[in-house]
């Protein structure tokens, strides 16, 4: 497989997805942050798929909305837009890159990296042999409830702060294609810190892993709902770790690995 170049005047192709839906206005942020770069095709759901991980719709009907171009609303999860989209909405124009993001608040540690959305959308790329990344931006509380709850809408200094994040990750997704080895099954993970510039340094990591507990409260007898449970980080936290890197304000970026394509594809004849 040949790498895409950016010198020769092609523009390489990216299939952009997220888990908060496709009308999250982080999600709008980082495609006109790519748009100077690449040919932009997105296929994204139309409602939030939070916590869905590596979930598949099975038993029902997952529906396609055309939204103009080359931009579908996908009534699925995140797994379920890049496989439609890979197997049949781009069928012939394969993507050189799948990027998932920017997610509304940081998806550090392994118990989330596991149970994202945004993440397993860059996954499903990664196992359809393409350079694959996922990108999330860490956020105060109050400020992560009120994005979620109203398709992103934030502040305008926290605006800045994600039009900064957008241009990094326009560029370091650049950067992954040129450093893209083509005989690894991986996803880049990379977390930005609260207040993101030009210069924030980048760090390699790896995903903390750290117990969350319970995950559910009982409202009424037997029934149970969600409930976010921040667990318990071991302080000080490891200084390589992801959660260590964002307390420091810097750029977390850790590769996933999930084994060689060469595997997979022998698997597949």
């Amino acid at each position: 497989m040949v790498k895409p170049s950016f010198s020769d005047g092609h523009f390489p192709h990216v299939l952009i997805t997220n888990d908060d839906g496709i009308d999250s206005y982080f999600l709008r942020v980082f495609v006109e942050a790519l748009r100077p770069w690449f040919r932009v095709s997105v296929a994204a759901p139309v409602n939030e798929q939070s916590w869905t991980g590596r979930a598949f719709n099975r038993l029902r009907d997952v529906r396609v909305e055309q939204r103009g171009g080359a931009e579908w609303a996908i009534d699925g999860t995140p797994s379920d837009c890049v496989n439609i989209a890979l197997g049949h909405l781009l069928a012939g124009e394969r993507p050189d890159v799948v990027v998932a993001g920017i997610n509304i608040g940081s998806n550090i540690t392994m118990p989330l990296s596991l149970s994202s959305g945004t993440l397993a959308g860059a996954i499903e790329g990664a196992a359809w042999g393409l350079a694959a990344i996922a990108f999330s931006i860490e956020l105060h509380d109050e400020e992560y409830l009120h994005a979620q709850r109203n398709r992103g809408e934030i502040s305008v200094e926290t605006q800045q702060n994600l039009h900064a994040a957008a241009a990094r990750a326009a560029s370091l997704t650049q950067a992954s294609l040129l450093d893209w080895e083509t005989e690894r099954i991986c996803v880049h993970n990379i977390n930005f810190p609260r207040i993101v510039t030009a210069d924030t340094p980048v760090e390699k990591t790896f995903p903390l892993s750290v117990p969350l507990g319970s995950l559910f409260q009982e409202k009424t007898p037997g029934v149970f709902r969600f409930h976010w449970n921040k667990g318990g980080a071991a302080v000080p936290l490891p200084e390589k770790s992801d959660a260590a890197c964002l307390r420091r304000g810097h750029i977390s970026h850790s590769a996933l690995e999930y084994g060689s394509l060469g595997a997979l594809n022998a698997l597949r004849q």
